[in-house]
């Protein structure tokens, strides 16, 4: 249950009486949050606030109405009214009893919402296949894998997509990196590596594998010839590195979808999706004036196909087609985007580079131009990654050899540090990661803080078996034996606890899985702060033989808290671990 959204809806119910008769006033800005200060009390709504004006009322004469009407439920213990109007609102022992029976019922379903019926597509990663992942990929992967599993808890129908760069003039420098590769196998002493080709060595086993099965007899052929064979060789053998990467990270996708399928003689669903929008007269024959400052590569001074893309939001139109009858990339970014709405999808969500910035008002735009609205593409942009070993940069790779790739950093640090530290930013924001901090075990270290917080109610529970005390268990929780939870860490837990359904609806809203990280963090801060309090004060540790009763309402709440960490690690794809070694 969403106790914010429970009593937004019980302060609108204490508004409309108050609403003359015959008028209608508009409630939706009317919310209900934790207040900025915990003295304040447990909730805080802006009613009066933003009522005032429709009502011709003060704000304060208004919220003494409000108050009045909210001090009248029995789940509100006080009401109070701060400055110009604020409604603070402190709730009852027993709807916090009965709350966190709520929560213990609901186990790990916890914050779950109810099925919206809405189908969302995430295409994240995404990178050219012309090597292995590297860290500045390894951000966006966590990131667009968080947002996908946020959404699906949320109650969405979410796909993860894989767009595959494989129609570019990259994959044919790959080919013929390869190609190197392939005579360097058979014997022949290739030299140095050519400027323009990809020097790594996680080549060689590709080019090896070229000479297994073809032998000598490509080396003879014309480029023509051969440039197809090792194309195709050379991405089947990058997407299959770059699948292992990804799931060494624990991310995996539903759909790779190859770039090349958009293409073919006829122009294909390129040519479809122009056609498509020629007919809603987005698209005609034009020539663009030069944008200020660098002129970017797509740009001709001459009459080309454009989309009339500053109709529906975009600052400037977008080239389709050139000059001389070549697609532009961004013509197959228009065909990609066709390609999800019709397969069913109201909501494309890309995760790009920070560099790619310049993408999100023409992917608003295509969107609203091919589904008239009915669908929008959401840009989620990625700031780069700064890698430290104790606080000197890290630059070098041995396995790529000009960059640090992905399985390195999983391989040394592990997977739970990469994933939840890579959301302990907003993900506009630089971030700087250092390998020795991420697996230092101390309360520094968010993973280790949080990981270790899921550990230590694991330790409690195995205390209070060892004195005959039982945890109450999911679907099998008594009422009555949850009474008894006072003090005021205690109820600041429980206020945090109620916090949860709220937060995941906000951070998959907004698309910000930070927020998940950051407030795992700040729940394990308040557990073990209470934890420390009961060895200072041994009347309020968890377990107590004196006071079974007790023990027992505690341990409802410990295993309230150690069920929204153990759901939070999931949604981030971290191990809630029992044991901390």
């Amino acid at each position: 249950m969403n106790v914010f959204a429970d009593f937004e809806n019980r302060v609108k119910q204490a508004v409309q009486p108050l609403v003359p008769a015959g008028e209608e006033i508009d409630l939706s800005r009317v919310t209900v949050e934790p207040p900025r200060d915990a003295a304040h009390g447990d909730l805080a709504t802006n009613a009066a606030m933003v009522l005032a004006k429709p009502f011709g009322m003060k704000p304060r004469d208004l919220a003494e109405k409000i108050a009045a009407a909210l001090g009248a439920d029995p789940d509100v213990a006080t009401v109070a009214i701060a400055g110009p109007g604020f409604i603070n609102m402190t709730l009852s022992p027993a709807f916090w009893t009965a709350h966190l029976a709520t929560l213990l019922h609901a186990g790990l379903d916890y914050g779950r919402g109810a099925p919206t019926g809405r189908k969302v597509n995430v295409e994240y990663v995404s990178a050219n296949p012309t090597g292995p992942m590297h860290v500045g990929h390894t951000r966006g992967a966590v990131v667009g894998d968080v947002i996908a599993r946020l959404l699906a808890f949320a109650g969405d129908d979410v796909t993860r997509e894989y767009y595959i760069n494989d129609a570019g003039e990259q994959v044919g420098v790959l080919a013929r990196s390869v190609f190197l590769r392939y005579r360097e196998a058979l014997g022949e002493a290739i030299g140095e590596i050519p400027a323009g080709l990809y020097p790594g060595d996680y080549l060689k086993p590709v080019g090896e594998a070229l000479a297994a099965e073809f032998g000598d007899t490509l080396v003879g052929k014309d480029e023509a010839e051969w440039l197809p064979i090792v194309k195709d060789r050379a991405i089947d053998a990058m997407m299959a590195m770059i699948r292992s990467d990804l799931k060494a990270l624990g991310v995996e996708h539903e759909v790779f979808f190859s770039e090349r399928t958009l293409h073919a003689e006829d122009g294909g669903r390129i040519a479809e999706a122009i056609a498509d929008l020629r007919d809603k007269g987005f698209v005609y024959q034009g020539t663009l004036p030069p944008p200020k400052g660098q002129l970017p590569e797509d740009w001709e001074d001459r009459e080309q196909t454009l989309l009339r893309s500053t109709e529906v939001g975009d600052d400037q139109d977008r080239p389709l087609v050139k000059s001389n009858g070549a697609y532009t990339y961004f013509a197959a970014d228009v065909a990609y985007f066709r390609d999800k709405y019709e397969r069913g999808f109201s909501e494309m969500i890309y995760v790009l580079g920070a560099d790619h910035g310049g993408y999100v008002k023409r992917l608003e735009a295509v969107a609203r131009a091919i589904s008239g609205g009915a669908a929008r593409a959401d840009c989620v942009l990625c700031q780069l990654v700064k890698l430290y070993r104790d606080g000197e940069p890290v630059k070098m790779s041995k396995r790529s050899g000009d960059f640090v790739t992905l399985a390195e950093v999983v391989e040394e640090v592990g997977r739970d540090p990469v994933r939840f530290m890579m959301l302990y930013r907003k993900s506009d924001a630089p971030l700087d990661f250092d390998f020795k901090k991420v697996t230092e075990q101390s309360k520094d270290n968010p993973v280790f803080y949080v990981q270790y917080a899921h550990a230590r109610s694991a330790a409690i529970f195995r205390q209070a078996r060892e004195a005959g005390i039982a945890t109450p268990a999911y679907g099998k929780v008594d009422v009555a034996a949850l009474e008894g939870l006072a003090d005021v860490g205690e109820v600041g837990l429980l206020r945090k606890l109620s916090e949860f359904p709220r937060l995941i609806g906000q951070a998959a809203e907004a698309k910000e899985p930070h927020r998940l990280a950051f407030y795992l963090n700040d729940l394990a801060a308040a557990f073990h702060a209470q934890y420390n309090r009961g060895k200072d004060l041994p009347e309020l540790r968890f377990v107590n033989q004196a006071e079974p009763e007790l023990s027992v309402a505690r341990l409802g709440l410990v295993k309230a808290v150690a069920t929204v960490l153990h759901v939070g690690l999931d949604l981030i794809g971290a191990d809630a671990p029992d044991e901390m070694r």
